[in-house]
This record gives structure tokens, sequence and C-alpha cells, in this order.
């Protein structure tokens, strides 16, 4: 999805490949959490939640095999902090194309062919706020409230991709019974339940978090509203309804 830009029928093979995404991890997911209660009781499980891969491992096959498993671990996080170097440039490259940050920031390697500049400009504040959380405590904190809101972020931004979605095909939404439920009933469905859970979420937590979401949110309306009057970005003028169905 992200790399939508460089592959074949890039019209057509994002949304097959979100699709096809959704419904293996739902499986993986699945079966992670059963097999996970299914080796040590819930109160084990929930007394070792911090490392409960290894104590697993343990469990399962010894020493050896939870050594294994914290060395799986360790090279899963190195794995997934280069991904997420490369997808979070990719999301930066494309706005920037779109003029919603800075221009700079879209700019691709004549060399590498790769968006070079929102490149180095992540992996460098990955690595700047890293260390500020490694040594700074006050930072540790703002990071921790940051990391346990991650989740909401996530929900609210699937909710406005969904209420996106029915606005976009508002249309075609009564065309036949197949597209009101593919562009109505389930995208409507989904921002209601992912509302609710954010709603019951921010109702627990503590007031440094819900102060840390409304500054995430005030700071997201801030660059919205420079992409939309001071880069001018062709984005907002994108038109807010698809096209009719053809006969």
């Amino acid at each position: 999805m992200y790399v939508n830009e460089e592959v074949k029928h890039r019209g057509t093979n994002p949304g097959k490949a979100a699709i096809y995404a959704v419904a293996l991890l739902a499986v993986l997911y699945t079966l992670a959490q059963v097999g996970l209660q299914g080796v040590v009781s819930p109160a084990r499980l929930q007394a070792n939640a911090s490392t409960a891969r290894v104590y697993l491992a343990a469990a399962l096959g010894g020493t050896g095999w939870a050594r294994l498993m914290a060395m799986a671990i360790a090279l899963s996080v190195i794995a997934v902090t280069g991904t997420g170097i490369v997808l979070t440039s990719r999301i930066t490259y494309g706005m920037a194309s779109y003029r919603t940050l800075p221009p700079l920031l879209g700019r691709v390697s004549p060399r590498f062919k790769t968006p070079a500049v929102a490149s180095v400009t992540v992996g460098a504040l990955i690595v700047a706020a890293t260390w500020a959380y490694l040594l700074a405590t006050p930072a540790q904190a703002i990071f921790g409230e940051v990391v346990a809101l991650a989740g909401l972020l996530a929900a609210a931004f699937y909710i406005l991709t969904a209420l996106a979605t029915i606005a976009y095909h508002r249309h075609r939404i009564l065309a036949s019974a197949w597209d009101a439920l593919l562009a109505g009933i389930l995208p409507l469905a989904a921002a209601g339940f992912l509302g609710w859970i954010i709603v019951k979420s921010v109702q627990n937590e503590p007031a440094s978090q819900r102060w840390a979401l409304a500054g995430i949110v005030a700071a997201g309306l801030l660059v919205m509203g420079y992409a939309r009057f001071g880069l001018r970005s062709a984005f907002f003028q994108t038109p807010r309804e698809s096209a009719a169905r053809e006969p």
C-alpha cells in the first residue's frame, strides 16, 4: 500500500493487498492469541506479560529455546525499525508530492530512484528522538504517552478513512446492494465500532495521556492548515465524489 507508485496496476493492486493483508493478519493474530493462552494459565501469562514470548519458549523447550526466542525478538525489532523508516519515508514522500509537506521531501534521487531526502530526514528524526528518549527523563514520559496512544491514533485514522470512503462514493451507495454494502454499511459499521473503542479507552486513560492526545491532534491541525493555506496543496482541490457508475 505504501509503495503503490512502484507496483503494477497501482489502481487496483494496493486495494487487493489491503484486503488480503487484513484477512491474513486476522488469522495470524487469532492463532497467536490462542497459542499464547494454550501454553500456560492466564494468571501465569499475565504475571510474565512483559516477557511473554521468552517465558512461553522456556515453558515449552527450556533455557535454550528461551534464548533463541530472545534473539528472534531482537532481530525482529531491528527489521521492524528498518521497515518503519522505509514506510514513514514513503508516507512523507507521498505527502510532499501533494505539497501537504514541504516539496523538498518529495525529491527522488536520480541515482537510487528512491525518496532519498525523505528517507534521510526520517532516519535522522528517529535517531534524534531515540537519543532524546534515552537521555532525558521528561522526554521518556512524553514518548511513553505517545506510544500508549498509538492504537487510538491508528483507530482515528481508520475512522477518517472510512468516513472519507462513504463521502467519496456517496452517489454510488444506492446503485446496488453490493455497493451499499462495500461503500456504505461496512465502512460506517467499522467507524462506529472504532469510535466506541476510542471513547471507552479515553475514559480510562490518565489526564496526561488525554493532554498528549489533544496535543497531537492540535499539531496535526496546524500542519494541515499550513498545507492548505501556506503550501497551497492541490490535494485540497481533489474531487470530493467518485465518478458515476457507467451503465
